[in-house]
């Protein structure tokens, strides 16, 4: 496929698939008039990449690990320094620490969404003071801290 259709369906820019093309982290095909032409398996690779990245990897590092998505088992690390293990050690801790954070957030949601229903089903709909549950300077419940 295009670029433009492939840009489509991964929800990703075209600037930033040429980009990953040149880091490495993807492959295209070239068509005889230049154009790239994307697998269509590629699609569940960049959304891999997406997120890998939105967890804080750089691509130096998505680039070493992307084999192990597709072949945990077939990967030989002949390359894998103490430093690149001290790394990975790192940004597994810390994407750890971002998923209990967005656990708890998550829960503190669920709690306050159940306890709003409850109040509905018991007949309080609202506050009679007319608050919308927000302080005065509008902002509402801070969020679980990380």
């Amino acid at each position: 496929m295009r670029i433009g259709e492939f840009s489509e369906r991964t929800g990703t820019s075209r600037r930033l698939l040429r980009y990953y093309e040149e880091q490495g982290l993807i492959v295209s095909a070239r068509c005889a008039n230049g154009y790239r032409d994307y697998d269509a398996r590629l699609v569940d690779r960049v959304l891999q990449i997406r997120g890998l990245l939105d967890a804080g990897l750089p691509t130096r590092i998505i680039k070493q690990i992307l084999p192990c998505l597709d072949k945990p088992r077939a990967i030989v690390f002949s390359d894998a320094t103490p430093d690149m293990l001290a790394t990975l050690e790192r940004e597994r801790d810390r994407m750890t620490q971002r998923i209990e954070c967005l656990t708890r957030n998550r829960n503190a949601v669920g709690a306050y969404l159940e306890a709003v229903r409850e109040n509905n089903r018991e007949g309080g709909g609202g506050d009679e003071g007319g608050s919308d549950g927000r302080d005065e300077a509008g902002g509402g419940a801070e969020p679980a801290a990380s």
